[in-house]
């Protein structure tokens, strides 16, 4: 009896290396390649040698780590930084807020008309950023509003919603009705995946709808909830097209209103790709250690929880 020789198994074993191979370029063109490119512009400054008349007298060198301690030390980009974070802090517990109230909504037995209703509140997450800062812009200048249409039709003070105190709520309208939808569905998703035999076991021991949404469900869904805020910090942070969009419409925008408005400022009005660079670098820091900082709290907290 003969046996037949084995196949050898190379191809098989580097089929999903040959897979990854697309994505890897891509994530090495895209990604990779221009951050370690804009690091290496961070390091660097361009200087004027003579009178700048001539070609080549503006040289690019060496400048250490000059453009980072401008960049902090850059009252504009501060301020930006200091805006944002009164403007997340009007954001993020709004928005997660919602998404949690409306997951648990639709997750509510008997409830008619589902898929509509989920339809209808991540519908704002599909219109893109601009168009959504143009739309409610309109819907915020005082000719056109109906808004204070009908603050004068009820014969109420008419606030300026495009300058002040009422900006940062005009700014944060936006990204709440955006985001809203988007975080709902994370949030439905883990709900839905709850075994229902939970639920059961909670209405045999007499709980209501209202126990079992605040003792088991929103327990069970923490990891979404960390997961969402999570994506709220970084889309907080790198808040850009709803503040540029709106900057014609009022003179309380600046163009350094956010800091990422003050990197393009610099980049491509002011011509100072160095320290634009610089400070996006810091940016992406800043990102990362927030949202590492988060992650690791709240895992912390559930080992804690679990030790328990």
């Amino acid at each position: 009896m003969t046996r037949t020789p084995r196949r050898k198994a190379y191809g098989v074993k580097s089929a999903p290396y040959v897979f990854l191979v697309p994505a890897t370029l891509l994530f090495l063109l895209f990604f990779a390649l221009p951050i370690g490119y804009a690091v290496y512009l961070s390091f660097r400054r361009t200087e004027v040698a003579g009178l700048g008349l001539g070609k080549g007298a503006r040289q690019e060198i060496w400048a250490g780590v000059a453009n980072y301690t401008d960049a902090l030390s850059d009252s504009e980009l501060l301020d930006g930084a200091l805006r944002i974070l009164g403007y997340g802090a009007i954001v993020v517990p709004v928005m997660l807020g919602l998404a949690l109230l409306f997951a648990l909504l639709l997750d509510t037995d008997g409830l008619r008309a589902r898929g509509f209703s989920r339809l209808a509140i991540f519908l704002p997450y599909a219109i893109p950023g601009v168009i959504a800062a143009l739309m409610w812009g309109f819907l915020y200048l005082p000719d056109v509003s109906p808004f204070l249409y009908l603050l004068d039709a009820a014969g109420l003070p008419r606030p300026d919603l495009l300058d002040g105190g009422p900006l940062y709520l005009s700014l944060a309208n936006i990204a709440v009705w955006g985001g809203t939808g988007f975080n709902m569905i994370v949030i439905y998703t883990s709900l839905r995946a709850i075994p229902a035999e939970v639920f059961e076991a909670a209405r045999i021991d007499g709980c209501s709808q209202l126990q079992i949404a605040l003792r088991i469900k929103i327990p069970m869904v923490a990891p979404s909830l960390i997961l969402t805020f999570f994506f709220s910090i970084i889309a907080t942070l790198q808040v850009f097209s709803e503040p540029t969009t709106l900057k014609p419409l009022t003179n309380s925008l600046s163009t350094t209103w956010s800091p990422l408005m003050k990197v393009y400022q610099d980049a491509f009005v002011n011509n100072d790709i160095h320290a634009a660079a610089a400070q996006a670098v810091i940016i992406a820091l800043a990102t990362l250690a927030l949202s590492f900082g988060f992650l690791k709290a709240a895992n912390s907290r559930t080992k804690q929880g679990d030790s328990r």
